[in-house]
């Protein structure tokens, strides 16, 4: 062997023994310096570090808030009345020795774990509660309950803490929403002909007060057509006579000539009046009433 391929070998050596005894922490990971599997610094720091090779391994975790999406269960409320609740929680490693050791370092597993306790939590506070405290009445009261005693236990076994638990939608099972719909329909509809006969009961109070005020108002105005209509009579009554009485001959004349026109103009060939009727008096004697 040459001395530049010795060198050459012994540069590779090298090369290979700094890239394994060089690592870096990033500003958003968290991790761990297991010595042969045991851990021996718990809390690396972010920055360059170095660590011996095939002795020393790094595991590292992200440091930054993550989310854990719990799929939907059935829980059962006060009443015991089933509810289909989805949820999701949000967490991040605080001691990583400890969260190593309960998961591998795992963040798969982790969620796994968190998500069953978050389950384990809702069907404990949602078991003491009505299905109107759920849904709406403590609700904000609810996750902060299950946050608290959450981050409690997580803490203690995974070495994570939760910073929020949420509920995304609760729904009731595909079997009691078809009867609830059921119920819900029938009561709108009975609400709704309720309503339609209480309207058709005003309509027809309305329509008779109004059939009621038309006969009235017909009524009053009859009657008070019926006193213009007298007070006119009277008052062309009155006029007449006063007209009559003064030229009662020339009142008797003009009523004559009427009778006249209206005679004549009948149509009639044929009258039969006595020689001496009064009908003819004018004609007969223009000073007849004189």
């Amino acid at each position: 062997m040459t001395r530049q391929t010795f060198l050459g070998v012994i540069v590779a050596i090298l090369l290979v023994v700094l890239s394994n005894s060089l690592y870096v922490i990033r500003e958003t990971q968290r991790g761990v310096l297991l010595k042969f599997g045991e851990v021996v610094d718990p809390d690396l720091k972010p920055g360059l570090h170095i660590k011996v090779p095939f002795v020393n391994n790094v595991r590292k975790f992200d440091g930054r808030i993550l989310t854990v999406d719990s799929n939907p269960e059935r829980f059962f409320t006060q009443e015991k009345k089933a509810l289909i609740v989805d949820s999701y929680a949000k967490f991040r490693v605080i001691d990583t020795a400890k969260f190593y050791t309960a998961t591998n370092g795992e963040e798969v597993r982790a969620a796994g774990l968190l998500s069953q306790r978050v389950n384990d939590g809702l069907r404990n506070q949602v078991a003491v509660r009505t299905v109107q405290e759920v849904v709406s009445g403590e609700r904000d009261q609810l996750m902060q309950a299950i946050t608290a005693q959450l981050n409690e236990v997580a803490s203690q076994e995974l070495g994570v803490e939760v910073i929020d638990v949420r509920v995304k939608k609760i729904d009731l099972p595909p079997d009691v929403s078809e009867s609830v719909y059921r119920r819900m329909n029938a009561e709108r509809e009975k609400e709704a002909r309720e309503l339609r006969s209480e309207g058709k009961e005003l309509a027809e109070g309305i329509r008779a007060a109004a059939d009621r005020e038309v006969t009235v108002i017909e009524a009053n105005a009859f009657r008070d057509a019926e006193i213009i209509r007298g007070n006119g009579d009277a008052e062309a009554t009155r006029i007449y006579a006063d007209a009559f009485n003064q030229d009662p001959e020339f009142y008797s004349f003009v009523r004559s000539l009427q009778a006249y026109k209206e005679t004549f103009n009948a149509g009639s060939d044929v009258m039969l009046l006595q020689p001496d009727s009064q009908f003819f008096q004018y004609l007969r004697d223009p000073k007849a009433n004189k």
